[in-house]
């Protein structure tokens, strides 16, 4: 999507806004003892009451109002009767549309006491994604995003998931531009466009280079089998910098 209207801003910081709130609220909420499932039935209410539609669900008629991924499992979990216990990371997507306008974000956390390493792998993943929004800015070069992305990563002895990038939004949850690698990809000449909505969410990894999916056909497993995390914001590229639409309130 590109913007081109203050009404248009103002749609996607509504649905923008709902999806934080959504994301913050069910974060709130875990505790150990708690199934996946009872946690996405909170952000299937808090979107209902909040006037959204789980975007998920109703454009890809996955399994559930909200993705919840917990250890191995890398994104795009099915909410079930898993048991959250303590240590645990998980990490939650929520993304959702009101009013025509669609926004995603998510973000990766440890439930109670994480160990240090995991604990270090979450600030530094969300460190990676701010980073990575800090690269956009009408007329920059699309592939800045990941070259920054990356050269925070390395070397720190990261690695990237390079099949799951970011991607355009605003009019449908995954439009164009439909892939944006969150790594170094020098091919990539693409310039970004005033307006232009996109996600910026990198998944840093303690080893993994690539995404499998489970046969459950929508649960993702880093290959090689590595902790691995996701942190995500809904941006407008502005000519002055960029617009972070998935706030809180």
């Amino acid at each position: 999507m590109i913007v081109t209207s203050e009404a248009e801003l103002d749609g996607l910081k509504e649905i923008g806004r709902i999806c934080a709130n959504v994301l913050q609220g069910m974060a709130r909420a875990v505790e150990p003892g708690m199934t996946t499932l009872e946690l996405d039935d909170i952000g299937r209410a808090m979107l209902e009451a909040a006037g959204a539609v789980s975007a998920p669900e109703a454009v890809y008629q996955f399994p559930g109002a909200t993705c919840i991924s917990v250890n191995e499992e890398v994104a795009h979990g099915i909410p079930s009767g898993r048991v959250i216990r303590a240590g645990d990371l998980v990490n939650i997507d929520v993304s959702a549309s009101k009013n025509g306008y669609f926004a995603d974000n998510g973000a990766s956390f440890g439930v109670g006491q994480m160990r240090s390493v995991l604990d270090q792998l979450c600030r530094d993943g969300k460190k990676a994604m701010q980073i990575g929004v800090k690269q956009v800015a009408a007329g920059k070069p699309l592939n800045g995003i990941g070259m920054a992305i990356e050269r925070f990563a390395k070397p720190r002895g990261y690695t990237l998931i390079r099949n799951l990038a970011s991607h355009g939004v605003g009019n449908s949850l995954h439009e164009y531009p439909e892939e944006i690698p969150t790594w170094t990809e020098k091919r990539d000449k693409r310039v970004i466009e005033k307006g232009l909505v996109l996600t910026v969410e990198p998944f840093l990894s303690m080893g993994g280079e690539w995404a499998d999916t489970e046969e459950d056909g929508w649960t993702l497993y880093a290959e090689p089998s590595a902790p691995t995390v996701q942190y995500e914001h809904t941006v407008v590229a502005t000519e002055k910098g960029v617009i972070i639409v998935t706030i809180p309130d």
